[in-house]
């Protein structure tokens, strides 16, 4: 009799493990081809949103602040001044067109100064910030930078570099509330991206990637001055 119970038991036991174990399977081939379809569909189509955007709801929500407009208008890289793309890659990601989603000379070298002491940089590229940006929380977990990993490989697979240049400066957070470059550039300066100059397009850069501290309508010397180092990259890099 206690034999058959133990049986009876371990078949239940062994039952629960395989359905966790389909469970699991069926979760990651979800995951899996759900995020390929989204990063393929991003490919051709403008994302109607953003993680960060939904983020910057939740935030608004846990605040007591309760629905609070988000200025973002997608622009197509035909109505978007060059500019702002090569001021980007200059102050963020110079060897954007050499990697592939990973700098990893950029992070040898910022664990390299974590080494001597000093603070710990940056080294995300704009290929791992659009996958952040457009997909991910701005959590620092470790699964939160795994899932970072994942889309940045995808999106370096599915799209090419104008594609990943023509997002990231679409989503890219230029305010408190405001995302993109169109919706910036006419609330700074009260013209369209296509006609940004490049002075202009190099001091919204210089507030990347924390806007909401180093602000363009009233930049600090910080920001001025890394203004006019993005300039001189720029034309150290030939875009001017």
């Amino acid at each position: 009799m206690n034999k058959s119970r133990k049986s009876t038991r371990q078949k239940r036991q062994n039952n629960l493990a395989k359905k966790i174990k389909r469970f699991i399977f069926f979760l990651a081939l979800f995951a899996i081809l759900g995020s390929l379809s989204l990063v393929f569909l991003f490919r051709y189509i403008p994302p109607p949103t953003s993680a960060f955007m939904l983020y910057q709801h939740f935030t608004d929500f846990k605040n007591d602040k309760g629905l609070v407009r988000i200025r973002y208008q997608w622009a197509a890289k035909e109505n978007i001044s060059p500019y702002i793309f090569a001021a980007v890659i200059a102050s963020e990601d110079q060897r954007f067109y050499q990697h592939s989603g990973f700098d990893f000379n950029a992070i040898a070298s910022a664990l390299e100064e974590r080494l001597n002491g000093r603070r710990l940089r940056g080294a995300s590229t704009i290929s791992q910030q659009v996958a952040k940006n457009l997909f991910l929380s701005p959590s620092r977990s470790l699964w939160r930078k795994g899932a970072e990993v994942w889309f940045t490989l995808l999106i370096e697979l599915l799209w090419d570099k104008q594609r990943i240049l023509e997002v990231y400066v679409n989503i890219a957070e230029f305010g408190d509330h405001l995302f993109g470059i169109e919706s910036a550039s006419r609330h700074f300066f009260d013209t369209p991206a296509k006609r940004l100059s490049a002075p202009r397009a190099a001091l919204l850069a210089a507030t990347l990637p924390n806007p909401k501290k180093f602000r363009t309508d009233h930049p600090s010397k910080y920001v001025l001055k890394k203004q006019q180092w993005i300039l001189q990259q720029m034309k150290n890099l030939g875009y001017l």
